[in-house]
């Protein structure tokens, strides 16, 4: 792939990471569009006729048993095998709060089904094995796709129907201030994360960088203190 020796290492993070979200989000595409599931056009629809000890679809518990799996080991995998970096610490957090709604949400019935998105790796991937220089390649084009998700849709579609509808719908549904707690816990990480990407941007107008660096990495210097 003509990487650079520091690139390299980073690669099969990269890449492993692509190959799942791509999956599962293709998975989650599947499911809210190719179903007769109502999720995505229809949120609260999450909670009509919900009880306690309800079944849990196959296909719907299929994307639990995935989404489980790759986050435990991503807690372990971001301690110990993934490139440390400036935001590693709110990684590990993610990753908890993470597994935490999804195995709670499953014993609980709560399954209110989100689309991972790959967009991120995807210019992260394209941006190491690039062959041309410049501050910008094509496929990182596709980033703006992660805003759309994260900071648009989940609080419009999951938020909304978490906090607001569930109570609409089950005025006594349990623990309803512990899953919204954490997943507003989760927004504000995805609005720290987006201010590094604005941090990016800005750098990248004021003609501060010349090519598609990870401004979350440490600099050499720092490297070395770390």
């Amino acid at each position: 792939c003509n990487l650079q020796p520091k690139d390299a290492a980073k690669m099969p993070e990269s890449a492993w990471k692509l190959l799942f979200y791509t999956l599962s989000w293709s998975y989650g595409i599947y499911l809210l569009f190719f179903t007769d599931y109502p999720f995505f056009y229809d949120p609260p629809s999450v909670f009509y006729d919900w009880k306690k000890g309800m079944d849990v679809p196959t296909d719907i518990a299929i994307a639990y048993l995935l989404q489980c799996s790759f986050y435990g080991h991503s807690i372990y995998a971001t301690a110990y095998m993934d490139t440390w970096r400036k935001d590693s610490v709110v990684m590990l957090l993610h990753h908890v709060v993470t597994l935490t709604l999804i195995a709670f949400s499953y014993a609980f019935r709560g399954a209110a089904e989100g689309c991972p998105e790959c967009w991120g790796k995807l210019c992260w991937v394209s941006r190491l094995s690039r062959d041309s220089p410049g501050p910008l390649n094509p496929p990182c084009s596709l980033c703006p796709g992660r805003f759309w998700f994260r900071l648009y849709w989940f609080p419009l579609k999951v938020l909304y129907a978490t906090c607001y509808s569930s109570l609409q719908s089950v005025p006594n549904i349990p623990f309803y201030f512990f899953f919204n707690a954490l997943l507003l816990v989760l927004t504000l990480m995805n609005i720290y994360w987006f201010l590094y990407i604005v941090l990016f941007v800005a750098k990248v107008l004021m003609g501060q960088v010349q090519e598609v660096n990870d401004v979350r990495e440490y600099d050499v210097e720092d490297s070395k203190k770390t």
